[in-house]
This record gives C-alpha cells, structure tokens and sequence, in this order.
C-alpha cells in the first residue's frame, strides 16, 4: 500500500471507511432488490461496486504500471468481468471483502510494527548537560563523550553515561523486560532510554547518542523487521508468475468449458472468474510475513531481539543447548556466603574489619564484602594506614592491631600460631569444592596489657553467584526436548563441577580453550543431527557475546545473553537477550516454535482454500452443480483475514513467569544454593 497522508482518502483510515461503506451499500442493495423488489436497490449495488473499483483500481494501476501481473490485478479483473456478466452483487462483493481484508491486514501490519518500533520512543530529546560553568537544557543528539549530564528523579537517561555522584534505582523494564529496579551507584553504566526512579544522578557520557546501545537495539530491530525468511522469499518470486499461471488456467478453463464441455459463454465464463479468485494466493503471500512481524514484535517487548525471521526458524529447531559459565550461567563475580570463624570470633567483628579495608577499593572481591557486611546489617569500621600489597592482599590498623586481608601467605605472620594449619585446612577444603577463600586475620593484642585481646581470624568464603531464571532452566529446557543442556568452560574442574552440580546440567567440560570450545560444538551439532529419533536437531551456543563469539558463529543459533551494553553480542549472536534472566531463553524457544506452528497453519490453510475450494469449483461445474461466485469470494477473503487474524495471535503470547523475572540484584541474587558451612572448629581453651 502507498503512503498517503493520514486523512486523505487513500489513507488507511480511508481505505476503511471506503470499505465499510461499500459494504453496506451492497446490503442495503441486495435486502432492496431481492427482499423488497425494489428495482432500483440495484443502484446501490452498482455504487458499491464502484467505490471498490476506485480502491481497488488503485493499487491494480500501480502494479500495471510496473509491468506486473499480481493479485490486485486479478482481483480486479474477476470483479468487472462479474459485473460485466451481469453479476454486479458478486463482484461488489469481492472487492468489498478484498478492500475490507486489505485494510485489515495493513492495520495489522501496522500495529506489528508499532510493537517492534516502541522503542523509537524510549529515546530522550533533551538532556540537563553541564557547559559553560551551568546546567542548560541542551538536545541530547548533540552530547558527546565525556560531557556531564544530570540525570533527575523520573527521567530518562539521555545517552550510554557512568554514574559519577550518586546512587539510585534505574527501570528498564522497557528495555530488557526486568520487573525490578537496577540499583546503581558510582562506575556502573547506564544506558539511554532507561528511567531513573529515585534519586539525582551525576554521570559522564560514554557513548553518544547515536552510538548508543539503544540507537543498536532500534538498527536490530528495524533491520529484523525488514528481513525476509527464506520461505517467504520463495513465495515473494513466485507470486507474479503464479499470478500469470492462474489467469492463463482460468483461461484455458473458458476455453476448455466452451468448446470441449459444449457450456455456455455465461457458465464457462463464471467458473473461470471462480476459479480465478479462490487460486488467488492473497493468503499464502501474508502468511509467513504477518506471523513472523507478530513474533518478532513480542519477543522485543519481552526483551530478547531476533535478527529476523531466520534466527526465529533456527531457534525453533534447537535440541541442544551449551551454555558458557562465567558471564552467562553465572554473574561472573563472587558474592560472600559464610564468614567462617577459625579463632576467637563469631564473625561480624572481622567482617566489620574487612568491609573497613576495602571501602575505597573496586576489585570484584571488595565488593562482594561490602555488600554482604549491608546485608548482615554490619556497619564497617575505619581502619589507619590502610596500604595495599598488589597479588596479596590489604593491611591496616584497627585499635592500635595490625588488620591483614588477603592469601594464606599476607596473614599468615599474624594468624595465632595455634590457629594456622586449622586456617590451611579450611582453605584446602573451599578449594576441593571450587569457592573462593579469602583470609581475615587481626593481630594479638600487647601481652603486657591486661585488656589486651588474643589474636582472631577467619576465611571469607566465596562463590560465582548464578543469573536469575538459572535454577529453573534444565527443568524448563528439558520439558522443550531440548537435551543435552551442556556447559562450557574454561574455568577449573572442581568449580565447572559446582555449578553443574547445582543447576543440574545434562553434561559440562572444563578448561576449555577457545577452540576447543569450537570443536566441541561441531562434535554435538554433529551429534544431535545423526541421533535417530531426534525432533529437534540444531544446536544453540548461549554466551556473553564478548569472548564467546567464535563458539556462537559456529553454532546453528547464537544466543549472547545479558548484552545491552555489549557491542559485540549485538554482532556476533543471531539472538540477543537484553537483561539478565536465563528464564528468557526457554520463553524464547517457546515464542519461536508457537511461530512455526503458526506459519505452518497458516500456509496449510491457505494451500488447502485454495486447492480444495479450487478442485470443487472445476468439479462442481463440470457435473453441472456449480459453486456460486460468492462462495468463491467468502472462502479467498474469509481465508485471508484468518490468516491474519491467527498471526496476530502471537502479540498475546503469555509472558515469562514472575519467578523468571525477577531481575539480579548484586546482595539479593539467587545462589548456586549457598555453600555448606563447614563444621565449626572446636575453639581451643585458652
């Protein structure tokens, strides 16, 4: 359909009004002339029939004007030669339903694409930018990186920006589809498009706008939209020789029932038209496109973005999935279990002592302390001549006593002796089991001091937390027929061995370079498709898009995961899902697959309309008992407007499961099932 201006009377509301109208023309025609016996009821019909041509016409030109022969040609022609045998009402009728089903279909298709293109709005103007020693309103197109902007309660953040003063809560929900707020403090990235729904925030942009991680969300998506799958590009090169194909039948058929069969003009004439309008392919050409668009649109809204119609076919065929861990099954940095005393403590003290020593540092391990001691509601201490020794660990002074965090080897001079191997013994036993140990240790008081205190340590214990939705997913997975669901890793035995435990995976391989990671892949693809039996044959590679991109090219589908700030997931993987919820790939497989289904219904409604209803036109007037023209017009346009009807279906796909939704939070994260605690040591007497 041409663009037209909104109101005009070619637009889409237009063209509607149009169709509606002609519709009750015909009604009110036919109830006159063949209720009432009003003779001139036939002026409405033949009114009816010359809006419908207007509009129908129209686009008919245009193809003539192309030197193609296609459907709104054929239409066209069936209803004047119908009118033209003195069946006015009939091809009235067809062009009403196909103007009507026109319509319908292009306000379909059109609020697909307001679905895909939301987006679109997600992008702020302005931006509160600091120039010239204030802050000005300025167009956020013209922020460039390392400008500051402030970023109030409420707003949306301009362009890609890191915190610099402040901490707040940020919705993007709009963007990956978390329900929960992201909190965020100084050095975490923000991304435009997102809202800030607590307090002021000072950041620094990153990335302008046109860079943005937003602006290649919105290319991805509008470039999906645009793409065509491989079965709607056959259909797309066949429909105009297919068109020519049914006028030259349809002509034969006049033929072959005036002279071989002996009919008459009238008769031959009329079950060529039939004929003519139901082999029309009107359904067949909208079937993948309109169920392909609606799919696409939802997963957007749900978060997870499909570089066409093809990765959506590829995803629909998954079988197996490998997944990478750190990054992907896992957060990919540690967050603190147990505080596990070794002597004289119950724990809180040294843990206050160790948020104390890493209040100003970023390493992943600084925060995994800090964050825990807010979630045990302990308050850190301050410590003097805090100093850092690189590969070691911290040091500071607490009450006049020497406080050291780190290795074995950076506490071991002030660890009580008593206590030392008792430390070794535990750190060996978080090792077998694949956590992190980190040693908390603070020196004996003054022995000639009567308040002074005995020496106290502990070893922090730590593990990789898992991505939301992990627990769930081999359940979830499984019930697809999606098996084996497999890890690969380049991490150590013992913590793959972990993880896999935890999440209970089909199958994992640890200390993984990054080609074997690619031979491993091409052995399952390889695999799943020679197995006998097996449904679903393609093999799917989920991983964070950075160091994973060898191994998600390699696969039949690649998944980058947690990627709206990452470059090269948006490049290298077929499929991006945008937060942070494992839960989505499971969704996105059923989403896919609910797709398959749909264009297959469709495409075998469309086929058997048009060549069920087709063989019963020929047969039915060859036995002299043929099917009335509207017959004909009811089965092609009541076909289509199913077709389109059954596609937009997919817009209400249910979505993900509240438990899947839940966004990661850095305190609040589901856990690989915290670690056991280690059987309390048995304090010595003193």
């Amino acid at each position: 359909m041409s663009e037209s201006p909104t109101h005009s009377m070619f637009s889409l509301r237009g063209e509607l009004i149009a169709a509606l109208a002609s519709g009750f023309l015909l009604l009110a025609g036919f109830l006159l002339e063949r209720v009432a016996h009003l003779p001139w009821g036939s002026v409405l019909v033949w009114a009816s029939l010359a809006i419908g041509t207007v509009y129908g016409g129209r686009p008919a030109l245009d193809s003539l004007r192309r030197r193609t022969f296609d459907i709104d040609v054929l239409m066209v022609v069936g209803a004047l030669l119908s009118a033209a045998l003195q069946h006015p009402e009939e091809g009235a009728l067809l062009l009403f339903l196909f103007n009507l089903s026109g319509a319908l279909e292009d306000l379909a298709m059109r609020r697909t694409e307001r679905e895909v293109k939301a987006l679109h709005k997600l992008m702020p103007t302005d931006a509160l930018v600091w120039r010239e020693s204030a802050w000005i309103e300025a167009d956020a197109k013209s922020l460039v990186e390392g400008e500051r902007v402030k970023i109030r309660p409420g707003e949306r953040v301009p362009a890609d920006c890191v915190v610099h003063v402040g901490s707040s809560s940020m919705d993007q929900s709009a963007i990956t589809g978390e329900s929960m707020p992201r909190e965020v403090k100084p050095g975490d990235d923000l991304y435009a498009g997102t809202i800030n729904t607590d307090d002021a925030l000072e950041c620094i942009v990153s990335r302008p706008v046109a860079q943005s991680s937003l602006q290649r969300i919105l290319d991805l998506v509008t470039k999906a939209s645009e793409a065509r799958e491989p079965v709607q590009r056959t259909i797309d090169k066949l429909s105009e020789p297919y068109a020519t194909v049914v006028l030259l039948v349809s002509l034969a058929t006049v033929l072959v029932w005036k002279f071989a069969l002996q009919r008459d003009w009238e008769s031959s004439l009329m079950t060529a038209i039939t004929l003519l309008i139901v082999a029309s392919p009107c359904a067949l050409i909208i079937a993948t496109p309109t169920a392909t668009l609606a799919a696409i649109a939802r997963a957007a809204r749900g978060g997870v973005l499909f570089k066409g119609g093809h990765a959506l076919d590829l995803l629909s065929s998954v079988g197996a999935v490998c997944f990478d861990k750190t990054g992907t099954l896992t957060i990919g940095r540690p967050r603190l279990y147990e505080v596990h005393p070794v002597a004289w403590s119950d724990g809180k003290e040294l843990l206050a002592l160790a948020a104390g020593l890493e209040a100003d540092s970023t390493h992943p391990i600084a925060v995994a302390v800090r964050e825990a001691a807010k979630e045990r509601n302990v308050e850190p201490v301050h410590l003097d001549r805090v100093n850092h020794t690189a590969g070691r660990g911290l040091e500071g002074v607490y009450q006049g006593r020497a406080v050291r965090l780190g290795s074995l080897k950076h506490t071991h001079d002030i660890i009580p002796a008593c206590f030392r191997n008792r430390v070794q013994d535990v750190l060996a036993k978080i090792q077998e089991r694949g956590h992190i140990g980190v040693v908390i240790a603070q020196a004996p008081g003054d022995q000639n001091d009567p308040n002074g205190a005995g020496g106290q340590a502990a070893v922090l214990i730590m593990a990789d937390a898992v991505r939301p939705g992990a627990h769930t997913l081999v359940r979830e997975l499984h019930a697809l027929k999606v098996k084996p669901v497999r890890m690969l890793t380049g991490d150590n035995k013992a913590t793959a061995a972990r993880v896999a435990a935890a999440l209970e995976l089909d199958r994992f391989d640890a200390e993984l370079m990054p080609q074997d990671k690619l031979d491993l892949v091409a052995e399952q693809r390889k695999s799943c498709k020679s197995e006998p039996g097996r449904t679903y044959r393609g093999v799917a590679v989920i991983g964070d898009g950075v160091n994973d991109a060898p191994a998600l090219a390699a696969a039949d589908v690649g998944l980058a995961i947690g990627a709206i700030g990452t470059a090269a997931a948006l490049e290298s993987a077929d499929i991006v899902l945008l937060s942070d919820n494992l839960g989505a790939v499971p969704w996105a497989v059923r989403l896919a697959r609910r797709a398959r289904l749909t264009v297959k219904a469709n495409l075998a409604f469309a086929l058997g309309v048009i060549v069920l209803v087709g063989l019963g036109v020929l047969v039915g007037s060859y036995l002299k008992r043929p099917i009335p023209l509207w017959i004909g017009v009811l089965a092609h346009e009541g076909g289509t407007l199913l077709v389109v009807l059954n596609s937009l279906r997919l817009l209400a796909f249910p979505k993900m499961p509240a438990t899947a939704q839940t966004a990661h939070r850095p305190v609040r994260n589901p856990s690989l099932a915290a670690p056991a605690p280690l059987s309390p040591h048995q304090q010595p007497a003193a």
